[in-house]
């Protein structure tokens, strides 16, 4: 589960680059009830905060990388952003944003990992991160899909000193390794990874990319209100036994999610 604390290595943030701000804030809040907050006053202010009952749960700005695709960026927490550069580039990968503070927030950086999968570090300054998680309408699980599995758990275990745990997929699927923050219990378990061919990784260019699963209270419905809002669906929905029902989503501007009606505790 993901929670709202301070563990290191686990996830804190995520916002979403997209070139239409006000149609992914309309996006948004149809199918996750989510509201959006200008954080400027002025009409054309590219940036703000989607709030879920109150609780700010994600960020959104405009996509301004010139040739970027529009992906949503997970931010891990770090009690050093400047030791994590230091880790990300002795592990072979290479830094996108160097760490800067963001006034008294915070401090971040973004990096890239040896096989050009994206992510994100935040140093909490007064600002910790989202306030949901872990509920309906909030971030519930982060998940790599990558082309070398082996690479992935020994650079980012590098990093951010991850515990894994690998599990067969149904039908002879292949493995899919869960993740656990350093020190943590099991049941802290924050995501997971899949190795699959570059083929299958098109929507970033046959690089790696992680993407947020949202909780729902109906995935059929969210699924519907992806369709009715000019998103569309990669997969399902569909039963995964002992996780629930899922699907994975592309909103209009082919930025990638995964609504997920979880299974009722065993």
């Amino acid at each position: 589960m993901i929670t709202t604390d301070l563990t290191p290595g686990s996830p804190c943030w995520l916002d979403l680059g997209a070139p239409d701000v006000r149609a992914a804030a309309a996006f948004y809040g149809a199918v996750l009830g989510w509201e959006y907050e200008p954080m400027g006053e002025a009409e054309d202010f590219d940036g703000g905060m989607f709030k879920k009952d109150g609780k700010t749960v994600a960020g959104l700005g405009k996509l301004t990388e010139e040739g970027a695709r529009s992906a949503w960026m997970i931010y891990y927490t770090v009690t050093d952003a400047d030791a994590a550069k230091q880790a990300v580039e002795g592990a072979g990968g290479t830094v996108r944003v160097a760490p800067m503070d963001l006034e008294d927030w915070g401090r971040m950086a973004q990096f890239s990992d040896p096989l050009g999968g994206q992510f994100a570090v935040w140093q909490p300054g007064k600002d910790t991160g989202f306030e949901l998680a872990d509920e309906t309408g909030s971030l519930s699980w982060t998940e790599l899909y990558t082309s070398d599995a082996g690479a992935a758990k020994e650079f980012y275990g590098s990093v951010f000193g991850w515990q894994y745990s690998d599990m067969a997929m149904p039908g002879g699927e292949g493995t899919y390794t869960l993740i656990t923050p350093a020190g943590q219990p099991e049941e802290r378990m924050q995501g997971g990874l899949m190795e699959l061919p570059k083929e299958n990784l098109a929507l970033a260019g046959g690089q790696p990319y992680w993407h947020p699963v949202f909780n729902v209270d109906d995935c059929d419905a969210a699924v519907a209100k992806v369709t009715e809002n000019g998103g569309s669906v990669q997969m399902g929905p569909a039963d995964a036994e002992g996780v629930g029902r899922l699907a994975v989503c592309l909103d209009p501007s082919d930025a990638d999610f995964v609504v997920l009606k979880p299974a009722p505790p065993s």
